[in-house]
């Protein structure tokens, strides 16, 4: 556990970004900001179902020592104190820490392992919605009107991760959030909110060399042209009914081919070097590769992308892998949000200003830890290997909390790894 990478060096490095953040001069407040920060990081860390629950718990003198000894929270607030304080938080503020946490990753040297072609990361992009109503909202829902007359609310977020064929791990940015800024009366959109994405992104890691991965929504001129501005380099799926003129052209054109046999399914390619986009941006260039894969047993798959690396014989099958990585963002990020523990689609509170989307940005911390330490904590890895899966890996974290003194988060893990609780108190009251 005194890895880099341990649970101990990253949750420490998540509470000391946390206070660094300057509390409201507004009114005194009885519990600091940093208190109510790592108590509502804690409620996804340990996959918490709800806040409620979590409040209730923690009233046991046992949770609340744990809460202590683990996440450091000297005063534990209540649900209700919690969401009203994480409301007034901008979560923008909360940036840094994901910026924090992704610095700890590049000491560790662990995010070599991820350099694809060109010794480039990849990077999907892709929105997902975390709430939606039809009475429940704030001035930064977006709206949705329904044929049969009624309204919904809903948030979504933007989200982009380095990810890697042969890796299970993902390393998520900070989200975009994709809602009504202040005074607005339109609702935002993926591509504005990947715009605002890329803005981050060239401040926070302007030496970061990435291949940036999405689906045809973002295979237009000017985001692509954006990417060439910030030296990023793009794979993107193309699709017929977007890009007309570019599939005329591409079909007229003689192409270059190649075919390969892995095991039992065939891989075959054909490319074209240097088209334009569309009709409207003849000057923003783009190559076009189109990938069949067969299957012996007769099944069949086809997939079309443009990117700005130059395609040859030598390139394709890697160009092609880091296309079909796309789908990282959406199963082993957002599924895994949604199905696996971390409870992502359901409304822990919605508050009047920003606590949706606070609390959205804790939870994608605590699984961005989670990320970190299966990347690089021995331990962390010792233990799933002993529980199979993070299914019963959770469930026995939560055991372990519930029912002893933990004096230390190396205690918790080493129980978790070696199957025994050694050095934990159980509680006999």
């Amino acid at each position: 556990m005194k890895g880099i990478l341990s649970c101990s060096n990253l949750i420490e490095n998540v509470r000391q970004s946390f206070s660094r953040i300057k509390e409201s001069t507004k009114r005194v407040r009885s519990i600091s900001l940093v208190d109510n920060l790592m108590s509502g990081f804690a409620v996804f860390s340990l996959k918490y179902p709800s806040l409620l629950q979590f409040d209730m718990q923690t009233k046991e003198q046992m949770i609340a020592n744990n809460i202590h000894a683990l996440y450091g929270v000297e005063d534990i607030p209540s649900d209700t104190q919690m969401r009203e304080r994480l409301d007034e938080v901008d979560p923008a503020i909360l940036r840094r820490t994901f910026k924090s946490l992704f610095s700890q990753c590049q000491r560790s040297k662990r995010l070599e392992a991820f350099q694809h072609y060109d010794n480039r990361y990849l990077m999907p992009l892709d929105g997902t919605g975390y709430f939606y109503s039809k009475t429940v909202h704030c001035e930064n829902c977006c709206v949705r009107n329904h044929r049969d007359g009624t309204i919904g609310y809903y948030h979504q977020m933007l989200s982009g991760a380095i990810v890697h064929p042969d890796q299970k791990v993902v390393l998520p940015f900070a989200p975009e959030p994709i809602m009504k800024s202040d005074g607005s009366t339109k609702n935002d959109c993926e591509r504005r909110s990947a715009e605002r994405f890329l803005d981050h992104l060239k401040r926070e890691h302007p030496h970061l060399r990435l291949t940036i991965t999405g689906d045809g929504l973002f295979s237009n001129g000017p985001f692509i042209k954006r990417l060439k501005e910030d030296s990023h380099a793009f794979i993107l799926v193309a699709k017929p009914k977007d890009h007309k003129a570019l599939f005329e052209e591409f079909d007229a054109l003689p192409k270059s081919s190649y075919q390969m046999k892995h095991a039992k399914v065939t891989h075959r390619f054909q490319w074209v070097n240097g088209l334009a986009i569309n009709d409207s941006h003849p000057d923003c260039l783009v190559n076009v590769l189109e990938y069949w894969e067969e299957h012996e047993n007769g099944k069949l798959q086809h997939w079309v992308w443009v990117t700005g690396f130059d395609l040859k014989e030598k390139n394709v099958y890697q160009i092609m892998r880091g296309g079909r990585a796309r789908h990282k963002i959406e199963n082993e990020t957002f599924n895994t949000l949604k199905n696996h523990g971390y409870q992502f689609e359901h409304n822990f509170g919605h508050g009047k200003k920003h606590l949706s989307t606070v609390l959205a940005y804790l939870m994608m911390l605590a699984f961005f830890v989670d990320q970190l330490q299966q990347l690089g904590c021995k331990t962390f890895n010792k233990a799933l290997s002993r529980l199979k899966t993070k299914k019963s890996l959770w469930e026995r974290q939560r055991s372990l909390f519930f029912n002893f003194f933990i004096k230390s988060l190396e205690d918790l893990w080493n129980a978790l790894a070696h199957g025994h609780s050694v050095h934990l108190i159980p509680d006999t009251s």
